[in-house]
């Protein structure tokens, strides 16, 4: 099944290239360039962390609105600075080892996204996790400059809601939904 979602999308960069080269963008984000962090409150402290980008491919039409691509990281890559902690999130709460990717597949941009200088837009599309997939509305704020345009997404996720197990044990108390930021490079071009 891996190796089908794979050919997808190869497929799905060799139908959108020409189509994107010609009227939108067509950006690729990196693991290098990107970083992924969470926040998640408790009643004694706040945990922070970040996860790792498998891979990113993001198609946008802007004259239509209408996006396609991926982004992808590894359910598994979850890293707070406790080993114990990071140990049971990743098996426990995301159960990595059934569910080893969490992937964002946008559809459509809402706003202009604007060739050079900052822009303010609405990303909806499917947001996978554990599993399930939810539809989401993202805002992001954009940066663009010669081609290279460097992204943030701020969004929350009710993982609790959404059928994940809540990690409180005793006094510890942690709140039932997470706070995802993400700060992305994507290069490519118009």
């Amino acid at each position: 099944m891996r190796m089908m979602a794979r050919w997808a999308s190869v497929a799905w960069a060799v139908a959108w290239a020409g189509a994107a080269a010609a009227q939108g963008l067509a950006l690729r984000f990196g693991p290098a360039d990107t970083k992924v962090e969470f926040t998640l409150g408790d009643v004694l402290h706040t945990v922070h962390g970040t996860f790792q980008l498998t891979r990113g491919e993001f198609c946008f039409d802007g004259a239509t609105g209408k996006a396609f691509g991926e982004l992808v990281v590894d359910a598994a890559s979850g890293a707070s600075g406790n080993a114990s902690r990071d140990k049971r999130m990743t098996s426990e709460i995301l159960e990595s080892a059934r569910f080893p990717e969490i992937v964002f597949r946008p559809d459509r941009v809402d706003g202009r996204v604007a060739a050079q200088g900052h822009s303010q837009v609405q990303v909806h599309g499917e947001f996978s996790i554990h599993g399930a997939a939810h539809e989401m509305l993202i805002p992001a704020e954009v940066d663009a400059s010669a081609g290279v345009y460097t992204t943030t997404l701020k969004f929350t996720v009710p993982y609790q809601k959404w059928g994940m197990k809540n990690p409180s044990v005793l006094l510890l108390r942690v709140a039932d939904k997470v706070e995802i930021e993400v700060h992305a490079v994507g290069r490519g071009g118009t």
